[in-house]
């Protein structure tokens, strides 16, 4: 009856296509599957005894704790304004430059990133404040908004990315049941601090290859980015003082969060706690933290939250069901089985989970998809890292592509009338090229995610 495992798989993604709730999705059709496959004696009913200690296991994890405080964290910077004045000023800073106002719209994408790791938000608060200046200042809807779509999704994977803290998580328990299944029983693990140390590298490239772009487009398409004398006349004065004044609250609260992390000081959780507290205070000293305000960061907090805990609570079901029905066999025989070995296996999960980054979010893929393929792959040799960032890049590759990217339909809600879907789509197309580009690099290239971490840690 291994067949039901893949039938369980399509239903849930039917499911989920038709509209239904993420979780009770997860959740319901695992319990419905296992109902009918004790009925019909083709599914052994114990399996449903582990649930509840999952379950336990799931809220007693000390490493997720991490995700409230970091989503807290993400919440309260957005309602504090601080992507508001790190545009304004950088926006200026770069104003004499060609295309410098998009270059601004990238490093204030990749600060927010760093600052929140929320990717909605993210996109969201950049789409409400730089659309409409950058078509105000000669920019074309195309370029607008493929920057912003692009740096928005970099919260995927600069650290301290949400999703990070989900997939070190997820592989450090694949890594060990790789491990078991080769015979070895005293077996390393691999830490959130690993993913976001390896995450660095892969993220500053990709900064350095949409700004390299834009500088491009400015050379050979200089009608769709203005020039420096189009600039407008509203910019104020760059002062050391404003630009430090800027600059310096977010990267402080970066280094006080990636900095306790990397340097081994904290783990995870307690630089998540330093992170909602350093936001907090940054929200206080601007006077952006007034009751009725901290009222939607809290409600904000808590929803994100019950989402993400209530999915993985409906991923643990499907998992045990899916296991139960011997699908972790059908899937470690299929990946075997592909041509080119490792490498064909690779390609091929990589290829599906860019597919279901069009209809699931990372969050469900994260502890749907990876507990299911992570333990096979691994068992190959690959490295924890190398293949948790990899899994990273494709999932924001996913994000931006065409027609069913989700950072577009962020965008779709807060732009202008003027800008229609299909500029949007075409301006996100060669920044998708950009995220293939630096996945086959990453590829090619394993040490750029593997060095620092051996360097940081030694191993």
């Amino acid at each position: 009856m291994e067949w039901m495992s893949l039938l369980l798989f399509v239903a849930v993604i039917v499911f989920l296509l038709a509209g239904f709730p993420v979780a009770f999705t997860l959740g319901g059709t695992g319990l419905l599957f296992a109902m009918l496959g004790v009925a019909t004696g083709s599914f052994d009913g114990a399996f449903l005894y582990a649930l509840p200690s999952r379950i336990f296991g799931v809220m007693n994890n000390d490493t997720l704790i991490a995700v409230p405080l970091f989503v807290f964290m993400g919440i309260t910077l957005e309602r504090a304004r601080i992507a508001e004045q790190l545009l304004e000023t950088l926006s200026d800073l770069f104003g004499s430059l060609r295309g410098g106002l998009g270059i601004a719209v990238t490093v204030v994408g990749m600060l927010l990133a760093a600052s929140t790791g929320i990717v909605g938000a993210t996109v969201v608060t950049m789409g409400l404040l730089s659309l409409p200046t950058m078509l105000k200042r000669g920019y074309s809807a195309e370029v607008a908004t493929g920057t912003i779509c692009a740096s928005g999704t970099l919260g995927q994977i600069i650290p301290p990315s949400i999703i990070l803290v989900m997939l070190g998580d997820v592989m450090s328990s694949a890594y060990q049941q790789a491990q078991l299944s080769q015979g070895i029983f005293s077996p390393r693990t691999v830490s959130v601090g690993d993913l976001f140390a390896g995450a660095i590298i892969p993220g500053l490239l990709l900064v350095l290859l949409y700004i390299a772009y834009l500088l491009l487009l400015a050379v050979i398409h200089p009608s769709s980015i203005p020039s420096a004398q189009d600039i407008a006349d509203d910019s104020q004065p760059v002062t050391v003082r404003r630009v430090f004044g800027a600059l310096l609250p977010p990267l402080l609260l970066i280094f006080a969060v990636l900095g306790s992390i990397l340097g081994g000081f904290a783990t995870p959780t307690e630089a998540a706690a330093v992170g909602a507290v350093g936001a907090l205070l940054l929200a206080m000293e601007r006077r952006q933290l007034k009751l009725d305000r901290l009222q939607e960061i809290m409600r904000g907090t808590i929803r994100i939250s019950s989402m993400v805990f209530l999915i993985l609570i409906g991923a643990s079901v499907f998992s045990l069901v899916f296991r139960g029905y011997g699908g972790d066999d059908v899937v470690r025989n299929l990946l075997s089985s592909l041509p080119g070995g490792t490498i064909g296996a690779v390609v091929v999960v990589m290829l599906v989970m860019f597919l279901l980054g069009f209809v699931l979010d990372f969050i469900e893929i994260t502890f749907v998809v990876v507990p299911i393929v992570g333990p096979i792959l691994l068992s190959m040799g690959l490295d924890p890292v190398w293949l948790g960032i990899m899994i990273a890049v494709n999932l924001q590759t996913s994000f931006l592509t065409p027609p069913f990217g989700f950072a577009l339909f962020y965008l779709r809600g807060v732009a202008p009338p003027s800008v229609t879907t299909g500029q949007i789509y075409r301006g996100v197309i060669p920044f998708v090229i950009i995220q293939l580009l630096a996945l086959l690099i990453i590829a090619m290239f394993p040490d750029l995610v593997t060095w620092l971490p051996n360097r940081l840690y030694g191993q």
